[in-house]
């Protein structure tokens, strides 16, 4: 939630007041239910994934147990509960990462990853035979059920939130340019069930009763009151000088005694948890950026991902590879591979590679057709592009073409998942380049694509990366992340 600056306040109040600029709008038509509501949820949520954990562990067990011993028996005994164990250890039930997708993913893996280290460390020290199933099979696949359990419980709430439920309804306090963006943030990403239903902003001369569709219900000094009024689950303080220090302690124990959630943005957006830490200084507690960091254990498991993946899959998809390599060459004349100079980390140039999609010379034959338009103006929309080849669109439509940069990855120039490949002089990118990235799994428009990518830069990780590859999966499946 990005506080939108004094510009914002002051001149282009009466646009937000209209609602314009706004593309998805969430339905404000949320049922008032009980102020408990989506607590029971939550909970209802938290205990089916701890069943679940439990379930997936003792199949994981039994995978590599049956028939059962004695020793093997009470090795499947001890492990779930091991195993449940260590997930609350590492945060993986704790509501506030609950339903909160990569992040309660990255939980799940941490503490597979803390498992495999623990049970690899005590099979040896035990040196006993039979513990070595348990070590490389079951907890491998324990931590991979946990994250499908996970996933399947997501898409269970997210159809509760269609219908909905489970919805958390959000009074919006602050400036009203802050509280604007603050609202088009949380519509942009509707699958978090937060649902602005009122916000409370300063009088500034000009009587306002909308902003973005969600009712003025009141200035910051009256937060209690909209509170009631509007039957808020949460209240979120975006930007406003009055509400600090003393008095937004005040605050959150009057909400607390109402059962309602206090947060606060300090209006730094889309930078991840482990990015920002607080340190007591002089009495004040302030928050301290870290600069998101390329190097260390993480990224030498992103590298190994992306290379072993990548051969895989080249090995795996290679009849598909030759099949769509001789549809490009026997349509159309030209080669077979379209390459561009791009920059990779660290600035070091590289070529990638990806199946040609247009005629020869496409820039010399665009640049007659807009002549031949005598000034009216030629659209060129890539998916009708009169440049592109039957194959090329067939291809562009199902997201077909780059497949060869699977090479780029195998060399080590590219990852399957990061931010776009930037041409020579455009600046290098803190991390490689990626086949896909969260602008193309989300299916964003330009302007957004900027945005999700520089939250790539600042939030990536190895639970991050799968989201991501997933997303890009199914928009692949549907034809949707095409051009």
């Amino acid at each position: 939630m990005e506080p939108g600056g004094a510009g914002l306040d002051e001149l282009p109040l009466t646009e937000a007041i209209r609602g314009e600029g706004t593309g998805h709008r969430t339905p404000r038509h949320v049922g008032r239910g009980g102020r408990s509501e989506p607590a029971v949820f939550l909970l209802r949520y938290q205990r089916l994934v701890i069943a679940g954990d439990l379930l997936a562990a003792v199949l994981a067990c039994l995978l590599v147990t049956l028939p059962l011993d004695d020793v093997s028996l009470v090795l499947t005994c001890a492990l779930p509960p091991a195993w449940v164990t260590v997930v609350a250890v590492r945060g993986g039930y704790e509501r506030v990462f609950l339903g909160n997708g990569p992040e309660e993913y990255r939980r799940v893996l941490s503490a597979g990853v803390f498992l495999f280290g623990a049970a690899a460390v005590l099979a040896f020290a035990l040196r006993s035979e039979t513990a070595r199933p348990y070590v490389f099979l079951a907890v491998p696949v324990m931590t991979g059920l946990g994250v499908l359990v996970r996933w399947r419980l997501r898409c269970w709430i997210a159809g509760l939130r269609a219908q909905g439920q489970a919805l958390q309804r959000v009074l919006v306090v602050g400036r009203s340019g802050a509280v604007v963006a603050a609202i088009e943030e949380l519509d942009r990403e509707p699958e978090h069930g937060l649902v602005p239903v009122g916000a409370c902003v300063p009088f500034v001369g000009v009587e306002v009763s909308h902003l973005h569709d969600v009712p003025v219900v009141g200035d910051p000094g009256r937060v209690l009151e909209a509170v009631e009024d509007t039957g808020a689950h949460v209240v979120a303080v975006v930007s406003h000088p009055d509400l600090s220090g003393q008095a937004l302690r005040k605050l959150s124990w009057a909400l607390d005694e109402r059962g309602v959630q206090l947060v606060v943005s300090p209006g730094i957006v889309e930078v991840a948890g482990p990015l920002v830490s607080v340190h007591p200084v002089a009495g004040l507690g302030l928050l301290r950026l870290h600069r998101p960091q390329a190097d260390g254990p993480r990224l030498l498991g992103k590298e190994v991902f992306d290379r072993v993946t990548a051969i895989g899959l080249t090995v795996v998809l290679s009849p598909l590879l030759l099949a769509l390599a001789l549809a490009v060459r026997l349509t159309s004349r030209g080669p077979v591979l379209h390459r561009q100079r791009r920059v990779g980390a660290a600035g070091c140039e590289f070529t990638v590679v990806s199946f040609r999609c247009t005629v020869i010379d496409p820039e010399r034959r665009r640049a007659d057709l807009l002549a031949a338009s005598r000034g009216r103006g030629v659209l060129f929309k890539l998916s009708r592009d009169p440049l592109v080849t039957p194959v090329g669109r067939l291809l562009r439509r199902w997201s077909l073409d780059g497949l060869p940069q699977l090479l780029n990855v195998v060399r080590g120039e590219m990852s399957l998942v990061g931010p776009r490949p930037e041409a020579p002089g455009q600046g290098a990118p803190p991390l490689k380049p990626g086949l896909t990235g969260l602008p193309q799994a989300a299916e964003s428009s330009r302007e957004e694509s900027m945005r999700l990518g520089l939250r790539y830069l600042d939030n990536w990780s190895m639970a991050l990366d799968l989201s991501i590859l997933w997303r890009t999966l199914r928009a692949v499946v549907r034809g949707a992340g095409a051009y």
